[in-house]
């Protein structure tokens, strides 16, 4: 025989279960779909083989339509959160550290930690292997592609780091060009359009150069790096801000139980080179915020 405080227990279990149900049910009808923007670090075609299995994963757990958003720049990303229409963005630390301080009202939530326990990523310059050039002050007068003005990597890191060696980019350089896209900075070096390219690289067996090697786009050993920076933050997803508390905690556990709910999928997404997802907040990107702030002042003292 049940007795009275465990007959109040149990009621208040299942009130508290319909609760959430119910909260479920509120936030599912007002999204009864999902948008998840990623910005363009390879060609559409890479992007949608990569997240597609994720984005899969994430319909399921969800329990709504989860949409994969590719995106043909970085502010297109950017500002398709300002709009509403991009729930979960995957930003680089530049691109969301730019969103945040023109005021789209965005949320980092987690990163990815490398196999060998890192967090984050390095930006480096690279030449072709069969380039004169030794050092990066051998690049004088040169052309140096950039990937994206809201690149972390390929664009923020090296202006910045650059400076704090005592090169002035634009000084330094004779000429930059925006390729556009990782992939496409690469291939603008292999062509000889610019001598040296900005990049992202995380160890020596993961990089978008050694992506582009398995995908058959390009040797490793045509180049090598020239220029390496010091640790940045990792590329974060960020949530909307004003999206109901239950569905960012829903998508919060998604992602952190992706690597044992569906690994497949998981390492879709780096070629099995990550272990898992960590939370992340803003403090962890402050110092990126601060960097994008000093290159916006450097660009400004050159207009």
């Amino acid at each position: 025989m049940l007795h009275r405080r465990e007959l109040l227990l149990g009621t208040a279990s299942l009130a508290a279960m319909a609760g959430t149900a119910r909260a479920a049910d509120d936030w599912k009808s007002k999204y009864p779909e999902l948008s998840l923007g990623i910005i363009p670090s390879e060609n559409a075609s890479g992007i949608s083989d990569r997240f597609a299995p994720f984005v899969a994963y994430l319909t399921k757990q969800l329990g709504v339509a989860v949409k994969l958003r590719l995106a043909n720049d970085y502010a297109a990303v950017i500002e398709g959160q300002r709009a509403g229409n991009i729930q979960i963005a995957y930003y680089g630390p530049a691109s969301y550290s730019k969103a945040y301080t023109t005021g789209v009202k965005t949320e980092p939530f987690v990163t990815t930690r490398n196999n060998d326990g890192a967090i984050g990523y390095y930006s480096v310059i690279y030449v072709k292997a069969d380039s004169p050039y030794k050092d990066i002050k051998d690049l004088k007068g040169k052309t140096i592609g950039f990937v994206d003005p809201n690149s972390t990597s390929g664009y923020n890191a090296p202006r910045f780091y650059l400076h704090k060696m005592g090169i002035e980019v634009d000084s330094f350089f004779g000429k930059s060009i925006i390729t556009g896209s990782h992939e496409n900075g690469v291939i603008a070096l292999a062509k000889g359009t610019v001598d040296c390219d900005a990049d992202w690289w995380n160890s020596d067996n993961d990089s978008n150069l050694t992506r582009m090697v398995a995908k058959g786009m390009a040797k490793k050993e045509d180049f090598r790096i020239i220029f390496k920076s010091a640790l940045l933050p990792g590329s974060p997803y960020a949530y909307l801000s004003d999206l109901p508390d239950d569905l960012k905690a829903t998508i919060l556990n998604a992602f952190l139980e992706a690597p044992i709910k569906d690994k497949a999928a998981f390492d879709r997404l780096s070629d099995g080179k990550d272990k898992e997802f960590v939370k992340v907040t803003h403090k962890d990107y402050q110092d990126i915020v601060d960097m994008i702030q000093f290159v916006e002042e450097m660009r400004k003292q050159r207009s």
